[in-house]
């Protein structure tokens, strides 16, 4: 399953219209937030990563009116692997958000951002004893655990450093989320998570370990959720879990809700907030608990994109248009075949006879490639193209294959562009590199 859209590729005018943030205008061509991208790429150079703040506040306000319109206090920790730049941390930190993270790395860029130790909760499967150690000495708020070996480890860890963990469960309730194999994370085969069977026990023995207090349950069923009946049906084995764990005399004050929440790739709408929220209050919403949301790509996804200049079109049996961005730049496509919307930014060219063309970089891999027959104008070279909704799962996990330095990152914001990751330069990739017995 390529995408779990299944409908018809929009046409460039649907793309367009889909996409508030953009603006086609007649002399200053793809306007983003106010923001021409020819001078986005005339003062910054491609492949450049462009963010908007304006798209990020909205989004965010988004979600937290449509759970105050439920009358549900909500907690939101941003996933900070979804895209961890330090401006983008910083931003939401002033809007109220904490952090979710997966990594120490993370919680010293959520640290370095501002955002408090309590804000802080820590996911994932697999956490080291050091990583432990660092976040419990700095007070974080919550750690949700994924195994009954990962609770020992804690409450030792814990324990010798004469501090008190604040954990959290999570349960993997065995349900198809419906999306992508490679980002479903609540079935039972995922690595996510400890069975909902072995929930009742292990929280029993948690409760009277030392060095761990016990504060509720998580769950997580999968990325890109375009529809809210996968979280009914998870939230509802969740709620049972918590009536019955209070049954049993154990106190449940915190369910992490998870995140995964879907935008629209295509011209399709996206999860819907008022929905969700709408699902949450009822299957959760009377069990008066401190509800945590842990949001990622639903923030910061639709708020990005890659800007990139064709180098050449390539005619053989197809057509190829190929940009100096690739695969190393965003590798959703090659990961995933993930769909990602392509527009040009000329005004002239967008009107322009459409024909289908593979897009593709000039990485060294048959993966390289951002689309399939997509229906483009003709793009001489230098021409500049915007890849969308790559704010999300995009910079995060570039990386310098081929020796190709990363990409430039600029930030609108009141529609003024800030350069917030200068260009990589080609010495900064050996920089760090040592030979031995040598003065190079």
């Amino acid at each position: 399953m390529a995408d779990i859209f299944t409908g018809p590729e929009p046409d460039l005018a649907g793309l367009l219209a889909a996409r508030p943030a953009l603006e086609m205008h007649a002399s200053a061509g793809l306007c983003f937030e106010g923001v021409p991208l020819n001078l986005i790429a005339e003062r910054f150079c491609t492949p450049t990563w462009v963010y908007g703040a304006a798209s990020i506040r909205a989004r965010y306000a988004t979600l937290t009116e449509a759970f105050a319109e439920a009358g549900l206090p909500l907690h939101i920790h941003y996933a900070v692997k979804a895209n961890d730049h330090l401006a983008i941390l910083s931003l939401l930190r002033h809007m109220g958000a904490g952090a979710d993270i997966v990594s120490q790395g993370e919680f010293l860029r959520a640290r370095r951002a501002g955002i408090a130790p309590a804000h802080i909760v820590f996911s994932g499967v697999g956490k080291s004893v050091p990583e432990l150690e660092a976040v419990l000495a700095q007070g974080i708020g919550q750690i949700n655990v994924e195994s009954a070996e990962e609770l020992d480890i804690l409450s030792a860890t814990a324990t010798r450093l004469g501090l008190t963990a604040r954990v959290v469960l999570r349960m993997n309730p065995d349900v198809d989320a419906g999306t992508h194999a490679k980002i479903t994370t609540g079935l039972a085969e995922n690595k996510f998570g400890i069975a909902r069977e072995d929930i009742p026990a292990l929280y029993a023995k948690g409760a009277g370990l030392p060095g761990i207090e016990m504060r509720g349950l998580a769950l997580h069923i999968g990325s890109q959720i375009l529809s809210p009946a996968p979280y009914e049906t998870a939230y509802t084995i969740a709620a049972e879990m918590v009536r019955g764990l209070r049954a049993q005399g154990q106190s449940v004050s915190v369910l992490d809700l998870g995140g995964g929440l879907g935008i629209g790739y295509h011209d399709e709408p996206g999860m819907n907030p008022a929905a969700f929220a709408a699902v949450v209050r009822k299957t959760v919403g009377d069990l008066g608990v401190r509800l945590v949301l842990e949001p990622g790509r639903y923030l910061v996804g639709p708020a990005g994109l890659l800007l990139a200049s064709v180098l050449l079109e390539k005619r053989t049996a197809k057509r190829f248009v190929v940009l100096d961005a690739a695969m190393n730049e965003l590798m959703r496509p090659a990961l995933y075949e993930a769909w990602h919307g392509i527009l040009p930014v000329d005004a002239a060219r967008f009107h322009h006879p459409q024909t289908p063309a593979d897009v593709v970089g000039p990485v060294c891999e048959s993966a390289d490639c951002f689309a399939y027959d997509r229906a483009l104008p003709d793009l001489p070279p230098s021409a500049l193209v915007a890849l969308l909704d790559a704010g999300a799962y995009g910079a995060v996990m570039s990386s310098p294959y081929n020796a190709r330095p990363r990409a430039a990152a600029v930030l609108i914001d009141a529609c003024t562009p800030h350069l917030i990751t200068p260009r990589q330069t080609h010495e900064a990739l050996w920089a760090d590199e040592h030979i031995p017995g040598s003065e190079l």
